[in-house]
């Protein structure tokens, strides 16, 4: 066994990883650590999975803590800098490296797009050794001079091929030009194609080139298995079927309305499945992976984007329900299973008109499988379900979610938003949530529940003061004349405010107001009033006149046609 105190490790680094079970090296370790550790710019490769993320959390954090990075600490300008493709892989580099980083006196925050970014700008004001980030948003912020990356010593591109499959080469290549030329520069990825040998090239200073597995091999403790289906009919039967297991179990769509979809779809059959994808926001996304990785649901449904921060040990089935077009991804999704040599099945179900393209992808990622055409009630299928967990009501479900929610204090889930939106759809309160009474009836919550019932509750049930300009009572329209040619407000007419009393009993053109009160429309042909509407109003417009009281300025000609 290789210790990581042995590769040159500060002890208390290695007692912090030991402190989490880790203490045994991983070969990518092995082989970079005493480079990385040395100051030399190094370019690792290998598969998902293989250990890269501890490879060069553990320089970065052993190198700035021994030039006393904390002590240099000054707002907008990190010292250390790690480049990550999605907010996902952001947020695992950053739950590896915070640990280490506070045993050493050193802080990190972690920076992606898809948020507010205020929490993002008082970490930086506030000063920050180790910043984590996503091309797009650390640019903005850039162009902001919210902060410089002109005092980053260590810079890291972790999965630099994903990077150049999202089109962020670019984004990365203004990055890497402002900062120092001299700094130790590292480079993890599993290929080096799409031009990411460009930025070896360009930006890595003799560098020392460490290999650990081939990615373009099929992993040896994965099991492979291309499912045929007749229709889609059973290829959904079969999904179902196979989420069914008590294990952990990923499935891969290619769009994220299908994704969100098919996680509904196993909730409601009893199968509790969160989802996974660019349409949710990081809130949603955060959570959503939490209960993947803590066990409180055991399915997770994502989306190729959102697959590479999915990085959770004990996967015990990945399905593509949806087979991707490219080997690369095969190989990538698939190494979300068999991770740190755990043992681990692949799955890829396929229609009859798919089997052509199907054997292509696999032989492009060096897997040998057989085809083999199944049904739900196939031995096949029982043996890759193995132990099948017990079933969950969904309405069950949302009120643990919801129970959950309570408990914490804040935030919302599933269960707590559907009845917040049936009570805004209906009047009624809940006691569980607190409901606050529908748009029409503006109830009161007391107790949790409402005073009011809904909008049509209330027409029915309770007088109405009479509508202005309705055929019911014949007076004077609220709104404004419209103009034929462009719908604009009739000139000569503004609006003043309303009086209460005016607006709740009594009609316009009745004669009888609260004395004192603004009228609700006013006339620029002139004439007075004593406060009182009359009969006869000045001017002949058959509107109000103004009361003899202060006189409010007049709005401009275009207000006045648009009724402001």
């Amino acid at each position: 066994m290789t210790t990581f105190s042995s590769l040159g490790v500060p002890k208390v680094l290695a007692a912090s990883l030991a402190a989490n079970g880790i203490e045994e090296a991983f070969p990518i370790q092995i082989k970079t650590l005493p480079d990385t550790l040395a100051g030399r710019d190094v370019l690792g490769r290998g598969r998902t999975g293989s250990g890269k993320t501890i490879a060069f959390a553990l320089p970065l954090v052993a190198r700035l803590a021994e030039s006393e990075a904390a002590y240099r600490r000054k707002p907008g300008r990190p010292l250390a800098l790690v480049l990550a493709p999605t907010r996902e892989l952001a947020t695992q580099i950053n739950n590896t490296i915070e640990p280490l980083a506070k045993e050493m006196g050193l802080n990190t925050t972690v920076i992606y797009g898809g948020v507010a970014q205020q929490r993002q700008e008082r970490a930086l004001k506030a000063g920050v050794d180790i910043v984590i980030a996503c091309p797009g948003r650390l640019e903005d912020l850039m162009k902001q001079r919210l902060l410089t990356l002109e005092s980053v010593e260590i810079t890291v591109l972790d999965e630099a091929d994903h990077m150049a499959d999202l089109g962020f080469l670019p984004v990365v290549k203004r990055l890497l030009d402002t900062t120092p030329k001299d700094g130790q520069r590292l480079l993890f990825s599993a290929t080096l194609d799409n031009g990411v040998d460009k930025i070896v090239q360009r930006y890595l200073s003799n560098p020392v080139t460490h290999s650990v597995d081939d990615p373009t091999a099929s992993i040896t403790t994965m099991e492979h298995h291309v499912l045929v289906v007749n229709d889609q009919t059973v290829k959904k039967q079969l999904i179902v079927e196979l989420a069914a297991g008590a294990g952990r179990r990923l499935l891969f769509m290619r769009t994220k309305h299908h994704a969100r979809k098919l996680a509904k779809t196993l909730t409601d059959a009893g199968i509790p499945a969160v989802d996974l994808h660019g349409n949710l926001s990081q809130n949603a996304r955060d959570r959503n992976l939490a209960e993947f990785s803590s066990g409180e649901v055991r399915v997770l449904v994502a989306t190729d984007v959102a697959a590479r921060g999915v990085h959770v040990d004990d996967v015990e089935l990945v399905i593509h329900v949806d087979p991707p077009t490219e080997h690369k991804a095969y190989l990538h999704r698939s190494g979300r299973t068999a991770r740190a040599g755990s043992d681990g099945t692949v799955v890829t179900i396929t229609l009859p008109e798919q089997q052509s393209d199907v054997k292509k992808l696999m032989k492009a990622a060096g897997v040998d499988v057989s085809f083999e055409r199944v049904t739900t009630s196939s031995p096949l299928i029982a043996k890759l379900v193995g132990e099948v967990a017990d079933k969950i009501d969904p309405r069950t479900r949302a009120a643990l979610m919801a129970a959950k929610t309570a408990q914490q204090g804040g935030g919302s889930s599933t269960g707590a938003n559907a009845e917040r939106k049936r009570t805004r759809r209906t009047g009624q309160g809940s006691p569980a949530v607190g409901g606050r009474g529908g748009r029409g009836g503006r109830g009161r919550v007391s107790g949790g529940a409402t005073e009011t019932g809904n909008r049509e509750d209330r027409r029915k049930d309770q007088p109405q003061a009479p509508r202005f300009g309705s055929e019911r009572t014949g007076g004077e329209s609220r709104r404004p004349a419209r103009s034929e040619a462009h719908g604009d407000v009739a000139r000569g007419a503004k609006r003043t405010p309303q009086s209460a009393s005016h607006r709740n009993d009594v009609p316009r053109g009745s004669g009888a107001r609260t004395a004192g009160s603004a009228p609700v429309w006013s006339s620029n042909t002139g004439g007075t009033s004593t406060g009182s509407y009359n009969a006869g109003n000045a001017g002949g417009s058959g509107r109000p006149s103004r009361s003899a009281g202060p006189r409010r300025a007049s709005a401009p000609a275009s207000n006045q046609r648009r009724g402001r």
